[in-house]
């Protein structure tokens, strides 16, 4: 592999991170490290939650945003900038704008819900112009940055800039002053790594014992995929439900810091993540996006480690838009395997579909979808159903009794060319 890709040409010192927490005093909150009681009791160890969806942005990134453009010259000032980002970068941008009094251009890709652009709109107010581009972060960015080149203003990088990092590497002071005992673990969400690399780099200099693992979505796993290949790789394509951490290639500053630093990698599937969405929501009234429940949703897969252990989990940010909660809630019933969808058949005549009802579905099982096909012959006709059970154990029966009575057509779950239609 090429070494050159992975040597580190920049690290942040803690000098400069305690300037940054300095330059941010006021500005970004000190949010409380508070301890889980649902997941120190499930994990029998002691969970605490970085709150930093208390910040006024709601996120972590006022801290790096505000930090970089605090430090532009009088001209870059006059200029103005410009910046990508999925919504959380430019909620941070678009204040730093209003606060200091330069003016921004944001390019964010469109599919950026629209509670985040909103948000951008009102922190930044007549400080900044909104520009939608593309169907990712990175199609948004080249544009940002094609827009830098012609307009010879300042791109304010959501992660791979050396002020950026700094920010971001103040949330690791907080926690280690914030807590009484020494951490164990500690668990961060990772998209392009500005948080990662800042963060993971005091840990190292101040609390070198603690485990630092790194936590992707599994449908857009750069970073692990870059560690794995041992140089920075360019993912041809994304999943992009996870958005604040949805990129497809991580920052050339921050790869071979999180290299040298994380002690691991982990991807969680979006439908995990969507489950913690809802539990976190349900049982602690806590409201994170998908790319804030990363941390969390990463701790049953390390729950032999952490048992007994002082455990820290980030929550990067809570800027989650109400009208995806059908889709969050779809995406954890088909991960936790008891949403299915059928095609049945369904004989053309009276009392078919109370047969079905009645004989075929279990006591428990809900239709939750039905629509019907066109009628192809005269004999049967067939629909897309869809069926929510209350245990994946009822999967079998089910499609037993379809096929006893008649009504099986096919299984769409494991139909991804299909399926996608339906999700």
């Amino acid at each position: 592999m090429d070494e050159v890709e992975t040597k580190i040409s920049y690290f942040p010192t803690l000098v400069n991170v305690e300037a940054a927490a300095e330059n941010l005093n006021g500005i970004a909150s000190v949010t409380p490290l508070m301890k889980n009681l649902q997941y120190s009791i499930r994990f029998e160890s002691d969970i605490y939650f970085k709150r930093e969806d208390f910040q006024m942005v709601r996120s972590y990134k006022i801290r790096g945003a505000y930090h970089k453009m605090s430090s532009l010259n009088l001209s870059e000032r006059e200029k103005g900038i410009v910046c990508a980002s999925a919504g959380n970068h430019a909620q941070g941008v678009a204040l730093s704008c209003k606060l200091l009094k330069i003016k921004g251009t944001i390019y964010m890709p469109l599919p950026t819900p629209n509670q985040k652009i909103e948000q951008v709109k009102m922190f930044g107010e007549e400080y900044v112009e909104i520009v939608m581009e593309g169907d990712t972060y990175d199609d948004a960015c080249q544009a940002a940055k094609l827009k830098c080149e012609l307009s010879y203003r300042t791109f304010v990088h959501p992660f791979d800039d050396e002020k950026v990092i700094e920010g971001q590497a103040t949330v690791g002071l907080e926690i280690v002053k914030q807590s009484n005992k020494p951490i164990d673990y500690i668990f961060i969400p990772v998209g392009g790594g500005g948080l990662a690399a800042g963060l993971s780099s005091v840990f190292k200099m101040i609390s070198p014992k603690t485990k630092i693992i790194g936590v992707e979505p599994e449908g857009a796993a750069s970073m692990s995929v870059s560690i794995k290949n041992n140089r920075n790789t360019k993912l041809p394509a994304i999943e992009k439900f996870v958005d604040g951490a949805a990129v497809k290639k991580v920052g050339t500053l921050t790869f071979p810091i999180c290299k040298q630093n994380l002690d691991a990698m982990i991807t969680v599937p979006e439908g995990k993540v969507c489950q913690t969405i809802l539990e976190l929501y349900n049982k602690d009234a806590i409201v994170v996006e998908p790319a804030g429940a990363l941390s969390i949703s990463a701790l049953d897969y390390y729950k032999d480690e952490i048992k007994g252990k002082n455990v820290v989990c980030l929550i990067s940010g809570s800027n989650n838009d109400i009208i995806r909660t059908p889709e969050i809630k779809e995406r954890a019933l088909l991960y936790a395997n008891l949403k299915h969808y059928f095609i049945i058949k369904f004989p053309q005549r009276a009392g078919a579909l109370r047969e079905f009802v009645v004989d075929v579905l279990g006591e428990n099982d809900d239709i939750t979808h039905f629509e019907y096909a066109k009628k192809t012959n005269r004999e049967n006709g067939s629909a897309v159903v869809g069926v929510e059970l209350k245990s994946p154990k009822d999967l079998k029966p089910l499609i037993t009794r379809m096929k006893t009575n008649l009504f099986y057509g096919d299984y769409l779950n494991d139909k991804p060319d299909l399926f996608q239609f339906l999700v």
